[in-house]
C-alpha cells in the first residue's frame, strides 16, 4: 500500500474518531447508562430470583451478552449516522473523486465504527465490575470475537447508510431488525432452555453465534460450537464487505 493511501486511511479514521469523541455525551454516556440499568434490573433484581444458569450466577451469565449488545449497537449506529451525514451534506463526493481506492473508504468508516463500538464495550465492561466479578476464560477469544463482531455491524451500518434516503431510514433497521435479533440472540437466556423447534429457529439468528462465542471467552461455556460461531461471523464479514464495496464502486445511493 502506498504511503499516500495510508495517510488517506488515517485521515478518515481520525475524522471518524474525532467525530464521536467530540460529542461523547451523546455517543458514550447513553450506552453506559442504559447498560447500568440492565445490570441493576436484570442482573441484581430479576437475577436474584432466577438463580444460576449454566453453572454461573445470572448476572455472570448475562454480562458478556450485554457487553456484546453495546458493541453491536454502537458499531452499527456510528457508521450509519456518519456516512449518511456525509451523503446528506454531499461531503462523500469529495471522497469519491479523490485518488483513493474505494476499499480504503470502506475500511476508514468501518474502522471508526469499530473504535466506537469497542470503546463502549470497554466502558460497559468496567461498569460491570461494580456488579459482578468477571471471569476471563480466554482473552484471545474475547478480543477476536469483539473485533470481528464490531467490524460486521460497522459494515451493516455502512450498507444501511448507502441505501438510506432520509435520516429516518437509518433508524428502521436498528429498530425493527437489529434490536429484535439482539434480544432473541441468547443475551438473557441459554438456548438449551428453548424447545427443540425454537432452538433450530434461533440457530438462524447470526447474533446467537457472536454472543455465545463472546460468552465462551469469559465463562468457557457456549450453546454453539466456537469454530462454527467464528466461521459464521467471518463469512458474513466477507459477504458484507464485498457488497459494500460493490455498492460504492457502482455509486448506488451515492450519485444523484
Amino acid at each position: 500500500m502506498r504511503a499516500s493511501y495510508l495517510i488517506a486511511l488515517q485521515s478518515i479514521l481520525d475524522k471518524e474518531i474525532t467525530r464521536f469523541m467530540r460529542i461523547w455525551v451523546q455517543t458514550l454516556v447513553p450506552p453506559a447508562i442504559t447498560m447500568s440499568l440492565y445490570f441493576v434490573i436484570f442482573g441484581s433484581l430479576i437475577g436474584s430470583r432466577i438463580g444460576d444458569m449454566g453453572g454461573f450466577s445470572y448476572m455472570e451469565f448475562i454480562v458478556p451478552g450485554l457487553i456484546m449488545m453495546a458493541v453491536i449497537t454502537n458499531s452499527y449506529a456510528n457508521v450509519a449516522s456518519s456516512f449518511f451525514s456525509a451523503k446528506f451534506q454531499r461531503n462523500v463526493e469529495e471522497l469519491l473523486v479523490a485518488p483513493v481506492p474505494n476499499y480504503l473508504i470502506v475500511l476508514g468508516y468501518v474502522g471508526g465504527g469499530m473504535a466506537r463500538g469497542m470503546l463502549v464495550g470497554i466502558i460497559v465492561t468496567i461498569l460491570s465490575l461494580f456488579f459482578v466479578d468477571i471471569h476471563l476464560h480466554s482473552v484471545a477469544i474475547i478480543i477476536v470475537t469483539v473485533v470481528l463482531t464490531s467490524m460486521l455491524f460497522a459494515l451493516g451500518g455502512l450498507i444501511n447508510a448507502i441505501y438510506a434516503k432520509t435520516f429516518d431510514d437509518i433508524s428502521i433497521i436498528p429498530t425493527f431488525v437489529l434490536t429484535p435479533l439482539t434480544y432473541l440472540g441468547g443475551v438473557f437466556y441459554s438456548l438449551t432452555m428453548l424447545p427443540g423447534f425454537w432452538q433450530k429457529v434461533a440457530a438462524l439468528n447470526p447474533i446467537v453465534y457472536m454472543v455465545n462465542a463472546f460468552r465462551y471467552g469469559f465463562l468457557g461455556v457456549s450453546d454453539v460450537s466456537l469454530v462454527v460461531a467464528l466461521t459464521v461471523v467471518i463469512s458474513f464479514i466477507v459477504v458484507m464487505f464485498s457488497f459494500a464495496l460493490y455498492l460504492i464502486n457502482k455509486g448506488i445511493g451515492l450519485r444523484s
